[in-house]
């Protein structure tokens, strides 16, 4: 990634990928009629798209209902606050041969439950940013 001397600084597609492909922990967020809903997931990234294992639940009949999805994943380093937005069409993946090929399988999960669904979000738009820690002092509007 390029440095800057800017305190917020706009990430490029490739900047994002690479800072989605060091964590694990992400956020989807579903949508069906006017009612938003958001998941904590573990996730990887394969081919450029964010693979993610589950169980049945909401997440899956609001994705059945609506597969438009935003997907969000934030993080800290030693200078930067970063945080990346993938808006995308998330899909079951139902053909064993794209399960095992994806490693989707190999996702360890933070959740106990087991998780036999799998599901990919393909990415409409990637967009991504990161704020300077040491630009901005750290304040509480509680005193």
């Amino acid at each position: 990634m390029h440095a800057t001397a800017a305190p917020i600084d706009e990430l490029s597609p490739a900047d994002c990928w690479a800072l989605l492909r060091g964590t694990g922990l992400g956020r989807l967020a579903t949508s069906v009629d006017k009612f938003v809903d958001i998941f904590p997931v573990n996730y990887f990234v394969h081919d450029d798209a964010i693979l993610l294992r589950t169980a049945p639940g909401s997440k899956l009949v609001n994705i059945a209902l609506n597969p438009s999805v935003a997907f969000e994943v934030d993080g800290v380093d030693t200078r930067w606050h970063w945080s990346v937005v993938i808006h995308g069409k998330a899909h079951y993946l139902l053909n064993e041969d794209d399960v095992i090929q994806s490693g989707v399988m190999g996702l360890v999960s933070w959740s106990p439950s087991p998780k036999y669904t799998y599901v990919r979000i393909t990415p409409d738009d990637v967009s991504g940013r990161r704020i300077d820690r040491h630009a901005f002092p750290r304040a509480s509007l509680w005193g």
